[in-house]
């Protein structure tokens, strides 16, 4: 072999391990999600010019900071049918990703159950924590679209506070939610949103959720 057939050859080699690195990288890399637009969501301003005044006039505070304000909502949900079907936690992932607008992580057994037949650190659920922006436009949608559409629905408990002002909601079906197309849901499945605020105080965590759009029970 001649000394330029040589240098081709070894070109053709590199070329394709790059191009095999390439399609590994790309094959690994997760699904892209649509950024929000810029600028304050509708639920941050209606926080901050109609919800801290009423808060301020109700709790008596004397300064602005002492509102309490929502930090994160958590969203996560466990599927016992994924203990003999990965695809179950796949298609759940998949459907979170959709409804909350972000990437969620899967989550771990932490202790093994013989009578379940689970086993430490097997993957049995799905966890989103939402922050900023991305939380305020899930809690618009969430009490705009999502609970009106429950049937029958007369309010959300409101004994579910933790006694700190943080609130856990129980949903039973991910279909509320307008992201799932029903007629492809192969596993209706249920969720817990966790609403953590900075409220002292059940009473001010309920406050501040009635004062976002909470449709608590009377």
């Amino acid at each position: 072999m001649s000394a330029t057939e040589t240098t081709k050859a070894k070109g053709q080699v590199k070329k394709k391990t790059k191009d095999e690195k390439g399609a590994k990288e790309a094959k690994a890399a997760p699904a892209k999600v649509l950024p929000l637009p810029k600028g304050p969501s509708p639920y941050e301003l209606k926080y901050v010019n109609e919800c801290v005044p009423k808060l301020m006039e109700q709790f008596k505070y004397t300064n602005r900071m002492q509102v309490p304000r929502l930090m994160k909502i958590v969203v996560n949900t466990s599927l016992k049918e994924a203990l003999q079907d990965v695809k179950v936690l796949e298609t759940a992932a998949r459907e979170m990703a959709d409804i909350t607008g972000q990437h969620p992580v899967l989550t771990c057994a932490r202790k093994s159950i013989a009578n379940f037949k689970l086993r430490a650190g097997q993957k049995i659920g799905v966890r989103v924590t939402l922050r900023g922006k991305r939380m305020h436009e899930f809690l618009s949608k969430l009490v705009n679209i999502a609970l009106p559409r429950v049937r029958d629905l007369k309010g959300v408990s409101a004994a579910a506070f933790d006694g700190r002002g943080n609130y856990t909601l129980g949903l039973t079906e991910q279909t509320i939610f307008p992201e799932i197309n029903f007629d492809k849901v192969t596993k209706v499945y249920g969720m817990n949103i966790s609403f953590v605020t900075t409220a002292a105080t059940d009473e001010e965590g309920k406050a501040l959720l009635a004062q976002m759009g909470m449709p608590f029970r009377a």
